[in-house]
């Protein structure tokens, strides 16, 4: 085997009858393994007004060993501080991922703070994974003429152990993908076969923070610096946007994360066409997770299942959560949770292949920071020069 090869195992929850806070939907969940070795994951709850909790819930497996349904366990974190709060009573805690942190000895959460100023970045730790303490909003130092405070953020993810940055110093990692005004996929999308793509506003970005300790657990983070561009839209599937997706693992290969991209599907009503959200894979090096090693040329998972297809948002997988299966002796299994339509949660594996495909040499970016986006990885940078 010599590809990554995905299967689907179904739907796993979707909103429960008469349950207020899932009126909305039940969608991108975080999926983490607790002190007990149980799997839960953490879903985004939204009630009515787009009121976003994130909830908990234990995963259940059948006798083969694949996840087969959940036991929901209550509520992780709600819309109280202000930061999470909108006008009029709206709120959001979105789309978590979690983490164990083993240099804290703690899980620490990143997840979507939505409030009168648009989606934020923000933190949480826990000991046990039910009862969090919020750390606040992440914050972040400009970086060469580009701001990223006051931007809206989303999409942020942790490095489980201490990652090297530019100047070779262990630091917490975190995966983001910052929204510049323009960068949103509703506006980028146009009629011409190629367009002009903005590295620096349109790019997943890995982003250092000292690790303080103090005791064992984290009291409050630093400002996130040294930051890298790691990669930016290249092929076909991923032209308007990409962004992160699953927490990075440890593979065979390096560290691995899914990420999602978006493309309008082909219409001949161009003012009429639907967006498309599908998702890849990304093998980073093990000792500096800046290098791109392997970058998926075609979605290893695309909306095609009717409950991808039809929901409140059409036409969307969209991968947050994922599972290593070395509890059933198959490190090179991994279960991936995602976002279908953004109404209910399915769950496929994923099986890491023992080489990784031929990919194309990575090319360094040109000194402008703008590049046509075409069909072709050979005619476009995948990684910025070394910060």
């Amino acid at each position: 085997m010599n590809n990554f090869q995905l299967k689907r195992l179904g739907l796993l929850m979707e909103p429960e009858p008469g349950n207020p806070h899932e009126v909305g939907g039940v969608l991108n969940p975080a999926a983490v393994r607790g002190p007990n070795g149980n799997l839960y994951l953490f879903p985004r709850l939204v009630a009515n007004d787009n009121f976003s909790r994130i909830g908990i819930a234990r995963v259940q497996f059948d006798d083969a060993g694949d996840p087969c349904g959940v036991e929901r366990l209550g509520i992780a974190l709600e819309p109280e501080a202000d930061y999470e709060l909108q006008a009029n009573g709206r709120g959001g805690c979105e789309d978590a991922r979690v983490t164990y942190v083993e240099r804290f000895e703690r899980y620490l959460m990143t997840y979507t703070a939505f409030s009168r100023s648009g989606p934020r970045i923000a933190l949480a730790v826990s000991d046990d994974l039910f009862h969090w303490r919020r750390l606040g909003l992440a914050t972040f130092e400009p970086f060469r003429g580009t701001d990223f405070v006051g931007v809206a953020n989303k999409d942020a993810s942790l490095f489980p152990v201490a990652i090297p940055n530019h100047r070779g110093k262990l630091q917490l990692a975190m995966i983001h993908r910052p929204l510049f005004p323009g960068s949103l996929p509703e506006e980028t999308d146009c009629d011409e076969c190629s367009r002009m793509v903005d590295l620096e506003h349109e790019s997943i970005w890995i982003s250092y923070c000292p690790m303080e300790l103090d005791g064992i657990a984290p009291k409050h983070l630093g400002l996130f610096n040294s930051h890298h561009r790691l990669a930016t839209p290249v092929e076909p599937w991923e032209s308007l946007k990409i962004g992160g997706g699953t927490p990075p693992m440890m593979t065979r290969h390096g560290w691995m994360m899914l990420y999602h991209g978006v493309h309008a599907e082909e219409s001949n009503d161009a003012a009429n066409r639907r967006l498309c959200y599908s998702a890849g894979v990304m093998i980073l090096s093990k000792e500096h997770p800046r290098t791109i090693l392997y970058r998926s040329a075609e979605p290893i998972l695309t909306p095609t299942d009717p409950h991808e297809r039809d929901g409140v948002v059409e036409n969307v997988v969209f991968p947050t959560g994922i599972d290593c299966r070395t509890d059933i002796g198959q490190p090179d299994r991994f279960d991936v949770y995602y976002g279908m339509a953004d109404s209910r949660i399915g769950v496929a594996t994923l099986h890491v292949p023992t080489q990784l495909p031929t990919t194309i040499r990575p090319i360094v970016d040109p000194p402008n920071s703008i590049v046509p986006l075409v069909p072709t990885l050979s005619e476009v940078p995948v990684e910025s020069p070394t910060s």
